[in-house]
C-alpha cells in the first residue's frame, strides 16, 4: 500500500543514511506536547531496535501528564541538563528533527540544532525552511507520529513498533487529531490508529493517562479563566481569554496547565474563532483555534509572528498582554469580515 508521507525516492535516502548503525539524536518543538513527545519516543525506540545508538533532546520538560510514556525518563532536557543536550546533538551523526518546521521552534537549542552535519525533518506545519537535509513533509497529515508510521512502514521497519513504541505513536495520533475528530482526521489516519492497536497500543490506558490526569491547581486554573477571564467579542463570533503571569502564579502553573483551554471557546454555540494568550518570560504567547474556513494561520503570520495549521495555530508577541489583546481586537473585524462563515 502508498505510504501518503514518504514519498519513496526520500525512504530510499534515508534508509542509505540508517544502513549502518549511527549515533543519532532526536528533538522536537519547546513545550511538546503528545505528537512531539510520541513521535520522538516512537521512533528513538524503533531505531534502538534497529541498532543504532538514540538519544531523544527536548528543548525543556514536558508536562506531567506526558511522562509516562516509555522513554520519557531517558530524554534530556534543555532546561535541566543543557551541556548533556548540546553535546547529544554535536556528537550525533544524524539528527531527526520532528513536529516542527523552523529552528527557532525549539527555542535555545537553535543554534546547536543549526549546527549538526545531517537534519532529518519529519513534520506536518506549514512551509518548512530550508535548513533541513532530508524533508519528510505532509500537511495533510493529522499528526507527526501518523508520517512516522508512514515512514518506518515505508522503509519496512514496523514490524519493529512493539506495545510501548505503539502507545507512544497512539498518544500523538490521538492528540493531535482531538481524538480522532479534528477535519485532518482521514481513513488512513484511522488505518494506522488500527495497525498501532493491533501492535498492542492500549488507548484506555493512554487517554486516561493524558486526559485525566490534573492536579488540584489546573483544574482550579481552568475553572478561572472559564468564569473569570472568557470573553466574547465580534457579536458573539470569537471567544478570548488572557492570562497574566500573576495569574498563572496565583494557581502554581506548571507547563502543560493551560494546554486544551483554547478549546473551550469553540464549544460556545455560534463562535467561529477561539483565542487564548498567556504571558510567558517577557513575551505574549497566543494560540487560535477556528471552525471551518477560517485561516487562523494567516492571521498569526500577519500579525504575531506565528504559523500552524489553518484551523490551529500559534504565535507570538513582544510586549504586554494588554497591547497584544488590542492589538487582535484591533484586526479580528477585518479578518472575521475577510473569511465569512
Amino acid at each position: 500500500m502508498p505510504f501518503p508521507s514518504a514519498p519513496p525516492e526520500t525512504v530510499a535516502a534515508l534508509a542509505q543514511l540508517l544502513a549502518a548503525p549511527q549515533r543519532i539524536a532526536i528533538t522536537t518543538h519547546f513545550n511538546p506536547d503528545g505528537d512531539a513527545m510520541g513521535s520522538s519516543l516512537g521512533l528513538a525506540r524503533v531505531l534502538r531496535a534497529m541498532g543504532h545508538e538514540v538519544q531523544v533532546v527536548l528543548p525543556n520538560e514536558p508536562p506531567g501528564n506526558l511522562r509516562w510514556m516509555p522513554g520519557s525518563s531517558e530524554a534530556l532536557a534543555y532546561d535541566k541538563a543543557k551541556e548533556a543536550c548540546e553535546q547529544a546533538v554535536r556528537k550525533a551523526q544524524l539528527l531527526f528533527c520532528l513536529d516542527f518546521n523552523r529552528p527557532d521552534r525549539v527555542d535555545k537549542l537553535e543554534e546547536t540544532l543549526n549546527a549538526a552535519p545531517i537534519k532529518v525533518l519529519i513534520d506536518h506545519h506549514r512551509d518548512p525552511a530550508q535548513v533541513f537535509n532530508l524533508v519528510f513533509s505532509d500537511i495533510t497529515a493529522s499528526s507527526t507520529c501518523q508520517m512516522v508510521h508512514d515512514v518506518l512502514s515505508a522503509m519496512g521497519v514496523a514490524g519493529l513498533i512493539d506495545l510501548e513504541a505503539a502507545n507512544c505513536l497512539y498518544a500523538g495520533l490521538m492528540t493531535d487529531s482531538g481524538s480522532f475528530r479534528f477535519s485532518s482526521t482521514s481513513p488512513h489516519t484511522l488505518r494506522v490508529a488500527a495497525d498501532l492497536l493491533e501492535r498492542g497500543a492500549q488507548p484506555d490506558r493512554i487517554h486516561a493517562a493524558i486526559m485525566e490526569d490534573n492536579t488540584l491547581d489546573r483544574l482550579r486554573l481552568t475553572g478561572y479563566a472559564l468564569s473569570e477571564r472568557l470573553q466574547l467579542v465580534e457579536n458573539g463570533t470569537a471567544a478570548l481569554i488572557a492570562l497574566s503571569r500573576a495569574e498563572h502564579d496565583r494557581f502554581h502553573y506548571t507547563p502543560g496547565d493551560t494546554e486544551g483551554l483554547v478549546n473551550y471557546g469553540l464549544g460556545i454555540r455560534g463562535v467561529r474563532l477561539s483565542a487564548f494568550l498567556a504571558e510567558r518570560n517577557e513575551i505574549i504567547k497566543l494560540s487560535l483555534r477556528s471552525k471551518g474556513n477560517l485561516p487562523v494561520n494567516e492571521f498569526l503570520s500577519a500579525h504575531f509572528e506565528g504559523g500552524g495549521h489553518a484551523n490551529a495555530a500559534g504565535g507570538r508577541f513582544n510586549g504586554t498582554l494588554d497591547a497584544a489583546v488590542a492589538l487582535l481586537l484591533r484586526e479580528l473585524p477585518a479578518f472575521l469580515a475577510k473569511h465569512p462563515g
